[in-house]
């Protein structure tokens, strides 16, 4: 005999399948997973920042975990205790801190920052927390540096506009308006110093293009007297090698000795000890020259215009008895003299 089901028994066995599926679909999403061994550890924070059950835990950007549930830490609420539900194998250090992050976009979560220690929290430890000022309060705390420098910079900056009322009395606005007016020519000369170099930079008539063009020519004609200036430079190459060929040593070395020869004579000039010495120094032994070629120069006019008198032979006729010659007469006097003989 075939065992029947009866339809009222059917639709009880799927309502409590129904059931049971919903309230483990519920336990999941809110954190609780009963077919998952998790372990649970406590945080004990001032405010829960919004916090909800099933919102995130994380370690180093790692989800490691969930937030099971939020219960108020006493009577007068003064904190709450957040219980975390841990993915089994995690280890935290003791020294590890739990504070709550603020999403304005998303929603909040527990962050764990881990810490150095060797030992590590067990099932039912308590984390150690650390209150966070939120995003909106993060911002304002960056902001209040920034307000308090604005403060002290409007500050400064009265005390500064006090000095200069001080400071500008009727004379010194005068000598103010003088600096104002000698910036301003300063200006108008900087303008016109500005001009005077674009003039310079045009392509037609500044002297920059102008010089530009100059050394263009000038380079193309280096360019066109190539060959010249290689055989230029042959030539000094041939001529700096003959001057290297050349025995230079032997020549100064002769030139010194020659040198120093002259400088030899010349001490023996300089010196009244030797012969041309005693001529160049000694005034006796010159006057007594000048007075032998004296001598001579009348003995030879003698001669010449009285030759009886040394050669006593009858072609000549009578001996001459005639004055000699006390003095040298002129060329043209002793001529005639002699045609008178």
């Amino acid at each position: 005999m075939a065992f029947k089901v009866s339809n009222e028994t059917k639709v009880g066995a799927l309502t409590a399948i129904t059931i049971t599926l919903f309230i483990l679909g519920f336990n999941f999403l809110t954190g609780k997973n009963p077919l998952k061994r998790s372990d649970y550890l406590l945080a004990r924070f001032e405010s829960s920042e919004g916090l909800l059950p099933a919102n995130p835990v994380y370690m180093k950007g790692f989800q490691i975990g969930r937030v099971y549930e939020i219960a108020a830490g006493d009577d007068e609420l003064n904190s709450v205790i957040v219980t975390i539900s841990m993915t089994e194998g995690i280890k935290i250090p003791v020294n590890s801190v739990a504070q709550i992050k603020s999403n304005p976009l998303g929603t909040p979560a527990v962050e764990i920052v881990k810490g150095d220690a060797r030992t590590f929290l067990q099932k039912g430890d308590t984390l150690k927390t650390m209150s966070t000022p939120g995003f909106f309060g993060s911002i304002f705390d960056k902001l209040g540096p920034t307000q308090k420098a604005l403060d002290n910079l409007l500050t400064s900056l009265d005390a500064v506009t006090d000095k200069l009322n001080a400071t500008l009395t009727p004379g010194m606005q005068g000598h103010v308006q003088e600096v104002v007016a000698n910036l301003a020519k300063a200006s108008a000369e900087l303008t016109r110093t500005l001009q005077s170099v674009n003039g310079m930079l045009n392509k037609e008539t500044g002297s920059l293009s102008k010089t530009a063009n100059n050394l263009e020519a000038v380079t193309s004609n280096l360019v066109a007297n190539k060959d010249n200036i290689n055989a230029i430079t042959g030539n000094l190459a041939n001529t700096t090698q003959k001057l290297n060929e050349l025995d230079l040593q032997k020549t100064l070395t002769e030139l010194n000795n020659t040198l120093q020869s002259v400088k030899s004579t010349m001490a023996q000039l300089n010196s009244r000890e030797g012969t041309m010495g005693a001529l160049l120094y000694e005034r006796k032994l010159y006057d007594n020259l000048n007075s032998s070629v004296n001598s001579l120069n009348l003995l030879m006019q003698d001669l010449r215009l009285h030759p009886k008198r040394y050669v006593n032979v009858s072609v000549f006729g009578k001996k001459d008895k005639s004055q000699p010659l006390m003095k040298p007469m002129r060329e043209d006097s002793a001529t005639q003299e002699q045609f008178k003989q």
